[in-house]
C-alpha cells in the first residue's frame, strides 16, 4: 500500500464507518472505524521510517498485523496515545480485527459514535 494513498483510505474508511453507523449498522461502523485507526498508524510508521509504502519489502513479514498497541509501538506514538489522546485511544483500543465476526447487536450505538468521534480526532492528530 502506498504511503501516499494510506492517509486517503483512512479518511474514506471513517466516512464509510459514519454511513454504516446512520444506517444502524453498528457493527460494521466499529469495524471499519478500527481499521481506519489500523491505517492511520501504519502511515505514520511509514512517515517515522521514511518508507514509500507499508510494509517496504514483502519480507517485513513482522510489521504485517493488525493489533492497535503493536502498531503504537512502531509509530512510536506510545507515550502521546497514553497521555494526550489518552480519552480517545480509551475508545477505540479494544478494537481488534476479529470483530468482524460479532453477531448483529453486539455493539451499543453510543459506544460506537464515541469510537467514531474518537477516531476523528486521532486521525486528525496521529
Amino acid at each position: 500500500m502506498k504511503r501516499e494513498d494510506i492517509k486517503k483510505i483512512a479518511r474514506a474508511r471513517l466516512k464509510d464507518a459514519e454511513a454504516l453507523f446512520d444506517a444502524r449498522r453498528y457493527e460494521g461502523a466499529a469495524y471499519v472505524c478500527g481499521y481506519a485507526v489500523e491505517l492511520a498508524l501504519k502511515h505514520r510508521i511509514c512517515m517515522r521510517l521514511d518508507w514509500n509504502e507499508y510494509p517496504p519489502l514483502r519480507r517485513l513479514n513482522n510489521f504485517k498485523t493488525h493489533d492497535l498497541n503493536i502498531l503504537v509501538l512502531l509509530a512510536g506514538v506510545e507515550k502521546k496515545v497514553n497521555t494526550s489522546l489518552l480519552s480517545e485511544w480509551s475508545a477505540v483500543s479494544w478494537w481488534n480485527s476479529e470483530i468482524r465476526y460479532k453477531p448483529a447487536r453486539s455493539f451499543a450505538s453510543n459506544e460506537v459514535r464515541l469510537m467514531i468521534e474518537s477516531t476523528k480526532i486521532l486521525l486528525r492528530k496521529l
